[in-house]
């Protein structure tokens, strides 16, 4: 017997007991929900053996390089650092900031010129924390509490712990405004596919359980290994839009049944049943489909990429038990009542020659002609994307009033971009660094180094006083136990020990800038001006080696996650249709939609296209892991429109053998189903539209553009004309192949509709 037929008998005869069950998932899910943010972290876009972490690995673990840093903004229209009353007021509030829990050690603009803008009316002190970069927020509260206010002047709080902390506040902000503005707006959606307020109520039910034991879920995951915070809007969005999904194909399925059956006591546990044995068949096909996807994440070593994978893991699972169990028990108790309260009405049978039907039989007597311009503007809409520049995430995702984000634009306008995210080098000499021979190869390395025109200046334990020559510093650090300033020794001491030594550069370009990238890239090459000393072994880090080296790597690994996508989504679809042919046409068609959007990723937010009504400072770059998360996430939304829509063509096909008919038939069944839950799905992740975090309005909007597209020209044009064209090969299947299969898989569409009735 079809699992799927037995599972919907078991629904049948225990609806009130499952039910129950998910009531008891949820009050046990309820508690934990809404304290999963506080579990969930920013950062996860730096691996350990990446070379620019494995250079602040190196410094920080032999030079005692604090991992984080906060930094301090005083600023004063009026006070000018140095002035007796800009000292004491900055003095008394930073008072207690040394002895709190996780700081390392602070550097004051007292005893560092270059920390005071050239006005003098900006100033700002590092504070060290002993945190990871992705741990660092959790000082927050302590210093925020300890950090006095200053007479006269304004105090901000800039760096990298300052913008994990607000990227998580503003996630959480976004979060709650796409649900004030996304849930009312599928309410109305569902009251128009429906035509009653109970029908269009059962959807959101089934899908807001789904999302909240998921939540749950991941809150347990996240208390064990870390989360990245993007987890919380993404699997809202997957969970509400695949909930409402699956319930309106099956709650579509139901009503056609319903409408089947004849009267009786048997009426409603029938049209459960062979909905479950049916469309809850394409229901799961279409969950491992979207599932496959998000697992393609898990490859990934990124913490950000791999837990969206896992969470979106956990959200389709759970949105799919929720659709083939708490959904049909609801029916069952429902049973005719499903159509209370209607406003308007919704004939429960498909039509066999109804819009969807005569639109598909229309481009299929001109397949070419639909064809051709169509697959035109797909590519026209997807062409941005060949001029795209991938970068990393920074403060720029914010909006200028998020205090962290107007604290880097002060800085930024003072001090210059560069200031903030400069180049390390990691310099292994051979033998002890200050030896004669490797400080004279220090000292040319550094001039050399200094003299390209992208670099500011160079600091250095041979850059420590620009007044001092080679002789002298040789001199100066020829005897340990000699007179040296305390200047001098700070320097040593915080850039020197033994063989290991470290050069900071300074350029004017931010982390993503490319002049900054191309001095990584030559100074790792080490040719010409750039070779580094004889004998000694060099690591790169700072900013614009981080960028780098993320993009490379997240470019380097995608390969393989595109493959596992394709291969076992192929497999899927192949054991599903019994067709070779059609599931590598269905492959076809999603990477259109999905390249669609990527061009309007691009064209949006790195060519700063409608920002000002979307609200948005344009960012100049894609950041890199956008299109990898997009990719998975929508190759299996698009599948799970396909399975849809080519489980019902298969049913035709198999029951009359006319290619046309099955392309009509099948867009007659499903379309109205795949619009409405497109529609579902837009809805949500459009809302995102209105968020604060640049990266999540450039996810909503690419999602939501996507699954539009993939809905309407994809499905409704570019498959019926590309299915006209193939004919019968759309489900040619070797017949050897087929009867292997016939004796070890499942039936087909057609027997599996058959033996349910």
């Amino acid at each position: 017997m079809n699992p799927f037929d037995r599972l919907g008998r078991f629904v049948v005869r225990h609806a009130r007991w499952v039910v129950a069950a998910w009531v008891v998932l949820l009050l046990i899910a309820i508690p934990f929900a809404p304290q999963l943010p506080g579990q969930l972290r920013a950062g996860g876009f730096i691996l350990d053996d990446l070379e620019s972490a494995r250079a602040k690995a190196v410094l920080g673990q032999e030079l005692e390089a604090p991992p984080s840093a906060l930094v301090v903004v005083f600023s004063s229209p009026t006070l000018e650092a140095g002035s007796p009353a800009f000292e004491i007021a900055t003095a008394e509030a930073m008072r207690d900031i040394q002895n709190a829990p996780h700081v390392a050690r602070i550097v004051s603009h007292a005893l560092a010129p270059s920390q005071v803008s050239a006005d003098r009316h900006t100033a700002y002190d590092v504070v060290f924390l002993d945190l990871p970069p992705d741990d660092s927020p959790e000082a927050l509260p302590i210093l925020n509490e300890r950090l006095r206010e200053a007479a006269g002047i304004e105090v901000q709080l800039a760096g990298g712990p300052a913008f994990y902390g607000d990227v998580q506040t503003v996630s959480e902000s976004d979060l709650r405004r796409s649900e004030a503005i996304s849930l009312p707006l599928a309410a109305i959606a569902l009251i128009f596919v429906f035509g009653s307020l109970l029908a269009a109520g059962v959807p959101l039910v089934v899908g807001g359980s789904a999302v909240v034991v998921a939540l749950a879920a991941i809150f347990f995951v996240a208390s064990v290994m870390p989360m990245s915070i993007f987890v919380l809007n993404l699997a809202t969005l997957l969970g509400l839009g695949l909930g409402v999904d699956y319930s309106l194909l099956l709650t579509s399925r139901f009503r056609e049944e319903m409408a089947r059956q004849p009267d009786g006591p048997e009426q409603v546990g029938e049209a459960v049943r062979i909905t479950v044995a049916t469309a809850g068949r394409a229901v799961f096909f279409s969950g491992l489909t979207v599932l496959l996807g998000l697992l393609g994440l898990v490859l990934f070593e990124f913490m950000i990429l791999r837990s969206v994978g896992i969470a979106g893991a956990i959200v389709v699972g759970l949105a799919v038990a929720s659709a083939l169990t708490l959904l049909p028990a609801v029916l069952m108790l429902l049973g005719p009542r499903i159509d209370r309260f209607a406003v308007r009405t919704v004939s429960g049978v498909s039509s066999t020659d109804g819009a969807w039907s005569r639109l598909a039989r229309r481009v299929m007597r001109h397949p070419v002609a639909v064809l051709v311009p169509t697959l035109a503007f797909l590519l026209l809409l997807g062409s941005p994307f060949l001029h795209v520049r991938f970068n990393a995430p920074d403060a720029y995702i914010l909006p200028p009033e998020v205090p962290s984000r107007a604290a880097f634009d002060r800085l930024t306008a003072e001090f210059g971009e560069g200031e903030f995210a400069p180049i390390t080098i990691a310099i292994r000499t051979s033998g002890e660094v200050t030896s004669a021979s490797n400080l004279d190869a220090l000292y040319d390395y550094s001039r050399r180094i200094e003299a390209d025109p992208r670099v500011s200046r160079v600091d250095s334990l041979v850059d420590v006083d620009p007044r001092l020559s080679l002789d002298q510093y040789t001199l100066l650090y020829a005897d340990p136990n000699g007179p040296r300033d305390r200047y001098v020794q700070t320097a040593l001491a915080a850039t020197t020990r033994g063989d290991l030594t470290a050069f900071t550069i300074y350029t004017p370009y931010g982390p993503n800038r490319d002049e900054g990238k191309s001095l990584v890239a030559d100074l790792r090459a080490g040719a010409g001006m750039l070779a580094p000393p004889p004998g000694a072994t060099i690591l790169i880090g700072g900013g614009a080696a981080d960028v780098a080296d993320v993009v490379d790597r997240v470019r380097a690994d995608f390969p393989r996650t595109a493959l596992f996508i394709i291969v076992s989504t192929y497999l899927v679809l192949f054991v599903l249709l019994r067709s070779v042919v059609l599931p590598v046409k269905a492959l076809v068609m999603n990477t259109l939609s999905i390249v669609a959007s990527f061009g309007a990723l691009v064209w949006i937010f790195q060519d700063g296209n409608l920002s000002a009504v979307l609200g948005f400072q344009p960012l100049g770059f894609v950041e890199t892991t956008q299109p990898v998360i997009l990719f998975c996430v929508l190759f299996g939304l698009s599948m799970d429109y396909e399975v849809f829509l080519l489980t019902r063509m298969k049913e035709v096909w198999d029951r009359t053998g006319d290619n046309v008919e099955a392309v009509a038939g099948g867009m007659e069944r499903s379309g109205r189903i795949v619009t409405s839950a497109a529609l579902i799905v837009v809805v949500v992740a459009g809302s995102f539209a209105f968020a604060d975090i640049v990266l999540i309005k450039a996810l909503g909007i690419g999602m939501a553009i996507a699954v539009a597209l993939d809905a309407t020209v994809v499905r409704a044009l570019l498959v019926p004309a590309t299915m006209r064209l193939l004919g019968r090969w759309n489900w040619w299947m070797p017949a050897s192949l087929e009867r292997r299969m016939s004796r070890r898989l499942p039936a087909t569409e057609a027997d599996i509709e058959a033996a349910a009735r």
